[in-house]
């Protein structure tokens, strides 16, 4: 008898997911799968949290997500950017992004300190009674079958065990071994800088209040503000410098003088990094699935590493959550890979642009670049596409769960909606937090069951499926569907009254119609989950 046939997959001894790493990433993914009630065993090789800050920026998306996750405003330490400014040596400030003001209910960009996020996240992984944490264990390697994967684990004592469970997420870094052992090739450049990460505290009311790059051929060097008193330097290093020589006191101070003594200077970390600008070739192979770094890498100079990885969990969490649950086939999942890896691709690509804005190899190169810059930021026309972050690929799929095709309310299908404040029963709420966590029939300016037969909404709350009556500003409840008021306009469409839309748990449309069409839409939603 061979092990497939010895195992017991429907056994409560197997695991719905097991997620390889315990970063943030790995944090968010478990407190998300949590969130759904999934049986899921989280390890990590590492005993506890790094002490030490790494990630710095998340904008507006990753807060968006971070809220999914379950964190507020005062979970963790940030600090709000208002504008970042680009500087030459040559032409003064060429260029400068505004980051002032908020997107979804979020700021647009924020510093922040990791071991303040990681342990608010390890918070609220340890409060789903279905996920289960077990630090200073490995992977050693694993197998896949047809209905689930096996994996053997090894804890600090040297002591080995198999584990068994449906899927397994690598969520383990940029070394990743979950991809070596599926053979991903990790395909992209390194670039041939070291650069030196300098992270200074105390300095309370002495930090800059927004972030600069000074794009110095000679010495590139983004400076930014980060929460509790601290500031980062970044400085490129030239081929003739070594990494050892480039860390020791002295060297680190002459390197700060333009902005501090070293009598002013305490250190709190320091390291030495080659960025990276890499991609898998595929994000799933059957059971196993890679998220974040251990899938792409992205290079520093847009702040979206962290970002593209939450981005993944998002994504995926609630698809294994209904797969593991019975209310959709595996073969949703194959939509992670086609909905993610080109968005994840596009970011790359805008941060090795960055890159070379950041980095001028010459003074000749950095006139001429900076130069243009310079003159773009005086068109209307272009001006927005820097200063406000036009060029920033929107996260809009290709293909995926979704149904292609376009609305005629101004809607994108395989986008998210737009969050704002509603009014509630409870109080003033954001909107992704009315809207919940399942599967959503939306009407705005019209009670979304209205219209329905007993069968379809009997197939719809199988799943899950949640309705709600989205009444612009002014209406009132009219039946005992959930309502809420909506405070502004993003949700006033070219079809006000009238509109349905399914929406998916990580808030992106599915599909929308008229109010006449809810049935139809409702069995076209339900058929993309069994096919």
């Amino acid at each position: 008898m061979n092990m497939q046939e010895k195992i017991d997959w429907m056994s409560e001894q197997v695991v719905d997911v097991l997620v390889v790493g315990y970063g943030p990433v790995g944090a968010a993914l478990a407190a998300l799968l949590g969130r759904y009630g999934v049986r899921c065993l989280v390890i990590d090789r590492l005993e506890d949290l790094v002490m030490a800050p790494r990630a710095i920026a998340l904008d507006n998306e990753a807060l968006r997500i971070l809220q999914m996750v379950g964190l507020d405003d005062q979970s963790f330490e940030r600090y709000g950017i208002q504008e970042v400014r680009m500087h030459s040596p040559y032409l003064g400030q060429f260029a400068r992004v505004n980051t002032s003001g908020s997107i979804d209910g979020h700021p647009k960009l924020v510093t922040f300190y990791q071991p303040s996020l990681e342990s608010a996240l390890r918070s609220l992984v340890t409060s789903w009674p279905s996920v289960t944490v077990r630090t200073q264990t490995e992977l050693l390697g694993f197998e896949q079958h047809t209905q689930g994967v096996v994996a053997t684990l090894e804890n600090a004592n040297g002591e080995q065990e198999r584990v068994f469970a449906r899927y397994l997420v690598g969520a383990d870094g940029a070394s990743s071994r979950v991809r070596s052992l599926i053979g991903q090739e990790f395909e992209g450049e390194s670039y041939a800088e070291d650069w030196l990460i300098v992270d200074v505290n105390g300095r309370h009311n002495k930090a800059i209040d927004h972030v600069e790059f000074i794009c110095d051929p000679r010495r590139p060097s983004p400076h930014m503000p980060a929460p509790g008193g601290r500031e980062r330097w970044e400085f490129m290093l030239h081929p003739n410098e070594k990494r050892e020589d480039m860390v020791q006191p002295e060297k680190i101070a002459e390197l700060m003088t333009p902005w501090l003594s070293a009598e002013d200077l305490t250190i709190e970390r320091q390291a030495v990094y080659r960025f990276h600008a890499r991609c898998c070739n595929a994000f799933q192979k059957e059971r196993v699935f890679l998220v974040g770094d251990a899938a792409h890498i992205t290079p520093p100079f847009v702040g979206q590493g962290l970002v593209a990885g939450l981005r993944d969990v998002a994504n995926l969490a609630w698809k294994l959550a209904w797969v593991t649950e019975g209310k959709a086939t595996p073969a949703i999942l194959a939509s992670f890979d086609q909905e993610r890896r080109p968005h994840a691709k596009q970011m790359i690509d805008l941060a090795r642009m960055m890159g070379k804005l950041v980095m001028p190899t010459s003074a000749f190169k950095a006139i001429a670049v900076h130069g243009l810059m310079r003159l773009l930021g005086m068109f209307p026309l272009t001006r927005p596409y820097f200063e406000e972050l036009k060029i920033k690929p929107a996260n809009r799929f290709i293909k995926g769960l979704f149904s292609k095709g376009k609305s005629n309310a101004g809607l994108v299908r395989g986008a998210q909606l737009p969050q704002e404040w509603l009014r509630t029963e409870q109080g003033m709420q954001l909107s992704d937090d009315v809207f919940g966590s399942q599967l959503l029939l939306l009407g705005i300016g019209i009670d979304p069951k209205k219209g329905l037969d007993t069968s379809i909404c009997q197939a719809w709350e199988a799943v899950g499926g949640r309705y709600l009556h989205l009444g612009l500003r002014g209406q009132f409840k009219t039946s005992d569907t959930p309502f809420a008021e909506t405070m502004g306009n993003a949700f006033v469409l070219g079809k006000a009254c009238g509109w349905l839309v399914v929406v998916r748990p990580d808030q992106v449309v599915m599909l929308d119609g008229p109010a006449e069409q809810g049935s139809e839409l409702i069995r076209q939603a339900l058929s993309m989950f069994k096919n």
